[in-house]
């Protein structure tokens, strides 16, 4: 590190290995999912829509952490290839109500299957007990990082 401040121990950092597993986890999925035609934001998509039909377009672009801009590209080739289908005009104010059709909820199940395999392999080494403990850590973790903090008393 330049004028003596010390870095940051990779091979022990919290964050940097959370980097590396998420960066080894989307490869995982890509791999599987790439054969299928789809994107993990494809894939999200399809999969948010099925347990929350009617979002958005934005709601959907913050589920997939993609912008709204993305996700409006996605939603129109997504409607082209007769996954999902939007009306023409908002029922209430500005948004459009995307649901998935037959089409998209046959290609998700293919779809969630594979990912489910990926995940099972993540955690294989992992006791029942430890997966429930890496989900409450990493449940902590994302709320300390993106909810307000607590004022001092």
């Amino acid at each position: 590190m330049s004028q003596g401040e010390p870095g940051v121990e990779l091979d022990t950092s919290v964050g940097y290995m959370l980097k590396a597993a998420a960066s080894a986890l989307h490869s995982a999925l890509e791999a599987v999912l790439k054969p299928l035609g789809m994107t993990i934001t494809h894939y999200s998509c399809l999969e948010l829509l099925a347990q929350r039909p009617g979002l958005s377009n934005s709601e959907l672009a913050r589920g997939t952490f993609v912008t709204r801009q993305s996700m409006n590209v996605l939603l129109q080739a997504l409607e082209r290839q007769g996954l999902v289908v939007r009306p023409a005009q908002a029922p209430v104010g500005r948004a459009l109500p995307t649901e998935l059709t037959d089409r998209g909820r046959r290609q998700l199940k293919e779809a969630s299957a594979a990912v489910r395999r990926v995940e099972q392999n993540m955690l294989a080494d992992l006791s029942a007990g430890e997966q429930d403990q890496m989900r409450r850590l990493l449940t902590t973790c994302i709320a300390s990082l993106t909810l307000p903090p607590t004022p001092a008393p």
